[in-house]
């Protein structure tokens, strides 16, 4: 416990973080593979960066196609809600894993025989999530591992948290006019204006003349990297579970890129003959309006300072909200 906190202080960027937290969890809970994922606190969904250690690339849409739209043990939005923040798929499933879509169809055929998953909070709200992996023939993960996660959880929050308010590496902004991408029901990048593909360096941290590249990745399902679909990959599933009524709400999240810039993805389904399964990616900066909320959470403003941030995100000058709030 006091190496993670050390490691919280220490780590400047959410990829530090990742990186000696991974380290640090392997002493106390040795895992075999595993995965790290920041997310948008208001709808739960993946944002970049993340960290991915083991597994085999070619599951990342069957990871979160499962998450939207099967009935499994221990999903991330059910452990969003429980009051402990971790659970191990063999325990909760009664020592019968193969009741869970998601060890037939993405742990078992990597060679997985447990999973222990855990939501990194920070008061009542989730920033982070993890999922550790054992190879079979080694020890399932027991209470004690459990634990030790949900003990960790509030820390690796508040220190997630921490970090979404402030800037990565500043750099020049490539693009500011949307990018639109559209995805095929196999989860491949069908086509995608010239904008998207400077939108995507800029979020994956390439340059302008290499973000092409990410086109080739998301083209083609052969060569597709677990680090390149966040958000992307979670953002398809999500808009195809709320077509199919599954999901509630829509498939939207904000994020910063690589520069600090905040980001606004969204994504829906689209109608017609031929556009069975097919998705939109829409990539935008985000309106102060979008972004308030999360800078709100996370920089832990009080209500009043709640009040004077809504009122600027809306545009109102500094006499207005005086007015409005009744301050001097």
């Amino acid at each position: 416990m006091e190496g993670v906190e050390r490691a919280c202080q220490r780590a400047e960027t959410v990829d530090e973080l990742y990186e000696v937290l991974s380290h640090q969890v392997a002493k106390a809970v040795p895992f075999d593979s595993a995965m790290w994922f920041g997310v948008d606190p208001a709808t739960l969904l993946a944002v970049a960066p993340a960290r991915i250690e083991g597994m085999d690339n070619g599951y990342c849409s069957t990871f979160w196609h499962g998450e939207f739209h099967n009935q499994d043990a221990c999903l991330y939005r059910d452990l969003a809600r429980e009051g402990v923040p971790a659970a191990a798929l063999r325990a909760s499933t009664g020592n019968s894993p193969l009741r869970s879509p998601r060890y037939r169809d993405f742990l078992q055929p990597q060679g997985f025989d447990d999973e222990l998953r855990v939501v990194f909070r920070s008061g009542d709200t989730v920033w982070a999530f993890a999922g550790l992996f054992r190879q079979k023939g080694h020890p399932a993960f027991d209470d004690h591992d459990v634990a030790l996660l949900s003990a960790i959880s509030s820390v690796v929050g508040s220190a997630v948290r921490a970090r979404a308010g402030v800037a990565g590496t500043a750099g020049p902004a490539l693009v500011n006019a949307p990018g639109m991408m559209v995805f095929d029901s196999s989860g491949v990048l069908a086509s995608a204006n010239a904008e998207a593909t400077r939108w995507l360096g800029q979020i994956y941290g390439t340059g302008e003349d290499d973000s092409s590249s990410w086109l080739d990745v998301l083209a083609d399902p052969a060569s597709q990297d677990l680090r390149a679909p966040v958000p992307i990959i979670p953002l398809l599933a999500r808009a195809r579970a709320v077509a199919a009524g599954h999901e509630d709400g829509e498939a939207r999240l904000r994020f910063r890129d690589r520069t600090g810039r905040w980001l606004v993805l969204h994504a829906s389904c689209l109608a017609g003959r031929t556009a069975d399964g097919t998705v939109a990616v829409v990539i935008e900066p985000a309106k102060s309006a979008e972004i308030a909320p999360i800078v709100i959470e996370a920089y832990g403003l009080s209500p009043r300072e709640r009040d004077v941030v809504g009122a600027i995100a809306r545009g109102s000058s500094t006499p207005e909200i005086a007015a409005e709030l009744f301050l001097s």
